[in-house]
């Protein structure tokens, strides 16, 4: 008999909610480590789409030139050396990306065919992901979270913000309160999507609707994905009180995998007809295989 452990958190509660941000916040700092790392093995030969232009955000002090307009110099600058300089500003019309990652109880399954939980995962290539873009001068937010920035401390900035959401106690959602986003943004989410087809297809329709474009990243536990289950097997549902006895487990492979990849092909579909990529990544291969293709897909894209 083949056997799961499961990872279950239980009907979302307000103590349970505050037990599941004192686990994140225990451990972010070395999902953060991981990150940079996953973000750093991919870095060579990627680059961003930052110049300078009018807008808000601080870019870069370069040197005046002469014709020039007198107010353009930054003197406070200026004084701590023998020229003059210029403080640049950001193209405002720069990239967005917008990041959403899926923290629901179901992202906290883990077998033994895993190297780490599915949320766990998820999040080092979320932050990975924002550590690249913010590298190579793009600007990257969390969807209901933060706004979008290109600074160089994004992956702790992100993590502060989930934290202090998880410290609130209020239950993760399963997809992110989507509103339409505008016609140069992108956005990724990334999630295992086992949640309602018709809700996936809403979310990307609606942050779709003005013309945005974006990436699917499907997080998936290998177990997920082969029902290796037999004999008598009790599954259960981590985001509610539901359990399901079998007898005989291995009699309803071939149906499960049957309805796992009509529901992988309804989300996809939903993704392509959008214009928006989607990628399969498993739990027991290397984050930065998927951080490498989702890359080179939102380049794409916005290319």
């Amino acid at each position: 008999m083949a056997h799961a452990r499961l990872v279950e958190t239980g009907p979302a509660t307000a103590p349970a909610a505050r037990a599941e941000a004192i686990d994140l916040a225990r451990r972010l700092p070395g999902l953060i480590v991981a990150a940079k790392q996953t973000a750093a093995s991919v870095m060579h030969g990627v680059h961003g789409r930052r110049r300078a232009g009018i807008g808000e955000t601080f870019w870069q002090f370069r040197p005046f030139i002469s014709g020039e307009a007198a107010a353009r110099v930054d003197w406070r600058r200026s004084a701590r050396d023998d020229r003059l300089f210029v403080r640049e500003r950001e193209w405002e019309a720069a990239h967005v990306v917008w990041l959403w990652i899926d923290r629901s109880p179901s992202m906290g399954f883990v077998s033994d065919l895993a190297r780490q939980p599915k949320i766990d995962r998820a999040l080092v290539l979320g932050l990975a992901l924002a550590d690249l873009l913010a590298r190579g001068g793009e600007r990257v937010g969390f969807l209901g979270l933060t706004r979008p920035t290109a600074a160089r401390d994004i992956v702790e900035r992100l993590s502060l913000a989930m934290q202090a959401e998880a410290g609130r106690g209020s239950a993760p959602e399963e997809l992110p309160n989507a509103e339409p986003l505008g016609p140069r943004m992108q956005a990724v989410l990334i999630s295992d999507f086992l949640s309602d087809a018709g809700e996936v297809e809403k979310a990307v329709s609606t942050l779709s609707a003005r013309g945005a474009r974006g990436a699917l990243v499907t997080i998936a536990d290998p177990i997920e994905e082969v029902f290796p289950f037999a004999g008598h097997t009790e599954f259960v549902d981590v985001d509610s009180q539901a359990r399901l006895r079998v007898g005989h487990a291995e009699s309803f492979r071939d149906d499960y995998l049957a309805r796992l990849a009509a529901h992988r092909a309804r989300v996809e579909t939903a993704a392509r007809a959008r214009g928006w990529s989607s990628l399969l990544h498993r739990t027991d291969r290397p984050a930065s295989e998927a951080l490498l293709s989702l890359r080179m897909r939102l380049e794409g894209e916005a290319r």
